[in-house]
């Protein structure tokens, strides 16, 4: 055989070896999630045809996103408030209602259950644990607070003051758990019983909310955004 018929011999042979490995690893893996499901599970990240796991530091971090979104809503009625303009307070209150419902009762009820104690009990971040302590109960004083001067017709400086105070601890509290928390808490757990972890959020979530809970929050807080007129994401870029 010629030097070049050799080579392109063998050249074929390594794109026929390619192909045939290739499609092999997508039958290995369509058979991986068929064997997931028929045995009534689900199958695992990166698995074909399977549903990405969310884990615990991305639901944590979700919710924040409602949290956000309740703080752009405050952030708007202050404007009004301090400006003299109206404002439907029933939005305010509905806004403060999901913040005790979702965020205190829930989310924060999370973390100071299963995300401190474990980074207390090794030791890390513990400066940062304690204010976020703090700042968890401070803020379920100022919802109860929000409430009550919302019921006030005649209280808008000091409601609109509230507003404000709940904004400035809220925004940094949670960019501080997203950035260093959370990562910190992934580290101290590990990997299966991290999780684990996911499942049980996503277990709490079901049984507070139903099936649905995170959904049915988040519309929610859209309706909110319309009654005020901030429903429109156009309408905040410069």
């Amino acid at each position: 055989m010629k030097p070049d018929a050799f080579k392109r011999s063998d050249d074929g042979r390594r794109r026929f070896l390619r192909a045939t490995m290739s499609a092999a690893g997508l039958v290995l893996g369509g058979c991986g999630a068929a064997a997931a499901r028929e045995a009534g599970g689900h199958p695992r990240d990166g698995d074909m045809l399977g549903e990405a796991e969310v884990t615990p530091g991305e639901d944590l971090m979700q919710e924040h996103g409602v949290l956000e979104r309740i703080l752009l809503i405050y952030d708007e009625a202050a404007r009004r408030l301090e400006h003299g303009a109206a404002v439907d307070l029933s939005v305010l209150t509905r806004s403060a209602g999901i913040v005790r419902r979702f965020v205190e009762e829930y989310h924060e009820h999370l973390e100071e259950q299963f995300v401190f104690p474990r980074l207390e009990a090794a030791r890390r971040e513990v400066d940062l644990v304690a204010v976020l302590r703090r700042q968890h109960q401070r803020g379920r004083e100022v919802t109860a607070d929000v409430v009550r001067a919302a019921g006030d017709p005649g209280g808008a400086p000091r409601l609109a003051g509230l507003l404000r105070a709940f904004q400035r601890m809220y925004r940094p509290h949670a960019a501080r758990e997203d950035t260093v928390l959370f990562p910190a808490f992934r580290g101290v757990v590990g990997g299966a019983a991290y999780r684990e972890l996911g499942e049980q959020f996503e277990e709490q979530e079901h049984a507070r909310f139903g099936e649905h809970g995170f959904e049915g929050t988040v519309s929610e807080v859209a309706e909110l955004e319309a009654a005020l007129g901030i429903a429109d994401l156009a309408s905040f870029t410069p």
